[in-house]
């Protein structure tokens, strides 16, 4: 997320009561996800395991639970509740209307179709020759390309699934990124995209997606991508361009898949692959798994 206008370390840490360590004018201009970080984010941490892969990021603040050595061209902000904090930083920033006010009027472009049962949240944009079906639900902030068709009972928007466990009950982080669909896209019934947690979740150019299709937060689909129905893509994955997804693949966090490959049905992904076509529930080399297969028949 980036502030409508550029922040100082000092006013950061007023508004959460946290230490700042660090030059009280030191701008910060956003909040986000150590994956998505860039020069003048914050990027919160409340573990040892992260702090490293925090402290050396791209992000220039640091919202962090311990005093520790600041990195040179950067500041800190101490806190008792990172999580907590960059929750209060978002809300802060960002109004979190959940379909309960109306605050901004739609764009819409020429020749688009939206059906009136469409439930369309705040500063939403949608281009022209569009048709978007009975019973989609549209969240804050979407942007929408041109000539998009979306089907029934497709939710663009939704929160991310992303908590942490606090006094025995689940405690979320809120999501003030947003979805955006690009051009001559297609997507299916009864999609789920959840909208990024201070970034955008990103479905490219020409791609098309099947029915009951769950996209997580932050995720990347690249240009021209063919996804089956049943298929679970987790947070933060980039999908590079001309991929093809088979049905019931499921995939987790934050992996990569190179251009051009194809991950056939029921494919588990738990790591980054290369291009290729892969099967089975860790997946493999499609030929791979044949070979390994024949051998098994012939121990028989």
């Amino acid at each position: 997320m980036t502030f409508a206008q550029p922040q100082t370390l000092q006013s950061i840490a007023e508004l959460i009561g946290a230490k700042m360590i660090g030059d009280p004018d030191f701008p910060v201009l956003g909040t986000n996800e150590i994956h998505r970080v860039k020069s003048g984010d914050i990027v919160f941490v409340n573990h040892p395991k992260y702090y490293e892969k925090a402290l050396k990021s791209a992000a220039t603040i640091i919202l962090i639970d311990q005093n520790v050595e600041c990195p040179e061209g950067k500041a800190l902000l101490v806190s008792d509740d990172p999580f907590g904090d960059f929750n209060k930083i978002n809300q802060h920033f960002t109004k979190i209307t959940n379909f309960g006010e109306t605050l901004h009027e739609l764009e819409v472009g020429e020749n688009t179709q939206i059906h009136p049962s469409v439930v369309i949240g705040n500063n939403v944009k949608i281009g022209s020759n569009c048709i978007i079906f009975p019973n989609v639900v549209i969240g804050d902030r979407t942007e929408i390309g041109d000539n998009v068709t979306i089907q029934s009972n497709t939710v663009l928007g939704g929160d991310a699934f992303y908590y942490r466990k606090k006094d025995g009950n689940f405690d979320r982080l809120i999501s003030v990124g947003n979805v955006v669909i690009a051009d001559n896209v297609e997507i299916g019934n009864n999609c789920t995209i959840d909208r990024g947690v201070t970034d955008s979740t990103v479905i490219g150019e020409g791609s098309v997606l099947d029915n009951q299709i769950q996209i997580g937060h932050d995720t990347v689909i690249g240009k021209k991508c063919l996804i089956a129905s049943q298929t679970g893509i987790a947070g933060c994955c980039i999908i590079e361009d001309e991929v093809t997804i088979w049905g019931q693949v499921g995939m987790a966090s934050g992996v990569r898949v190179e251009s051009g490959t194809v991950l056939l049905a029921k494919c588990g992904v738990n790591r980054d692959l290369k291009k290729g076509t892969y099967f089975g529930p860790i997946a493999e080399e499609f030929k791979q798994y044949l070979r390994k297969e024949i051998k098994l028949k012939n121990l028989k």
